[in-house]
C-alpha cells in the first residue's frame, strides 16, 4: 500500500474531501507507485536540484479537482524535500494564510496508537453529544475529477539513445509536433555507442506528453525510455 501509493491515495481523498467540500473517494485518484524510480533518477534530480518524494496533490482548477499520486520531483530548497524516514508532511497552500506545513511521525506504535485512540475518543464524543459515531463529509459541492490526461506539468525524461549526430533532433522533432517545449537537454554519458540524456520540459498535457512519448519509443535510434517523472515547483 504503502510502495504502490495506495495508502497516499486514500489520504489524500480524505484530505480533498474536507479541504473543498466535495466528496472524493481512493477510486478518483489517479495513483502512481515508486518502484519504476531508481537510484540513477534520485542522483540525476540532485544534480538538476531536485528531490524525489512520492506526493499526494489535491487543487481545485475551475469547477475541477485535479487529484493524484505519483513520484514527483520538487526542489530542494521546497520544505517537503526534507521530510525522510518515517516522517509526513502536509503542505497546504491558502488564499489568506499562505503557505503552511504540518509535519510529524506518520509510522510505528506509538504515533499510530495516538492517532487511532484519538479518532475512537472523538467518535465517542460524537456519539454522547446525539451524533451517529461517524464522521461525515460536509460536502455541498461537486466537482468533478480532472482526468489525468487533461492535466499540466512539467517531466523529467530519461531516454537511451543512438550516441550519433541527428538523433537528438529526431527525438525534438517528435517532443515538437506534440506541442512538447523542451527546457533543458543534458547527455549524461555513453556506453557501447548508447547515450543516456535527460530532458526537463517546461509544462505540457499529460496527454500530449504520452504521445510524444510513443513517438519516441518508436525512432530506430531510441533504445527505450528509462523514466518519466512529473515536476512540481519552480517556474518551468
Amino acid at each position: 500500500a504503502d510502495v504502490e501509493g495506495k495508502d497516499a491515495a486514500a489520504k489524500i481523498a480524505i484530505l480533498a474531501s474536507i479541504a473543498f467540500n466535495s466528496r472524493v473517494v481512493a477510486t478518483d485518484v489517479h495513483t502512481e507507485g515508486i518502484t519504476s524510480i531508481t537510484s540513477q533518477d534520485i542522483m540525476y534530480a540532485r544534480e538538476l536540484g531536485y528531490a524525489v518524494k512520492l506526493l499526494a496533490i489535491a487543487k481545485v482548477e475551475g469547477e475541477l479537482l485535479d487529484v493524484r499520486v505519483h513520484p514527483t520531483m520538487i526542489p530542494l530548497d521546497h520544505p517537503l524535500a526534507t521530510v525522510k524516514d518515517a516522517y509526513n508532511a502536509i503542505f497546504v497552500e491558502g488564499d489568506a494564510v499562505g503557505d503552511l506545513m504540518f509535519f510529524g511521525q506518520g509510522a510505528g506504535s506509538l504515533p499510530t496508537a495516538s492517532a487511532v485512540t484519538a479518532d475512537i475518543f472523538a467518535a465517542a464524543e460524537n456519539r454522547r453529544n446525539g451524533g451517529s459515531g461517524r464522521f461525515t463529509c460536509t460536502c455541498f459541492k461537486d466537482y468533478a475529477v480532472k482526468s489525468i490526461d487533461t492535466v499540466e506539468s512539467s517531466y523529467y525524461l530519461l531516454i537511451e539513445c543512438e550516441d550519433r549526430p541527428g538523433v537528438l533532433a529526431q527525438i525534438a522533432h517528435v517532443f515538437g509536433a506534440n506541442q512538447v517545449s523542451v527546457g533543458s537537454v543534458i547527455q549524461k554519458g555513453t556506453t557501447a555507442g548508447v547515450a543516456e540524456v535527460v530532458f526537463m520540459t517546461h509544462k505540457v498535457s499529460e496527454g500530449n506528453l504520452r504521445t510524444a512519448i510513443a513517438g519516441v519509443k518508436a525512432l530506430d535510434a531510441v533504445s527505450r525510455v528509462r523514466n518519466v517523472i512529473r515536476v512540481e515547483g519552480g517556474d518551468r
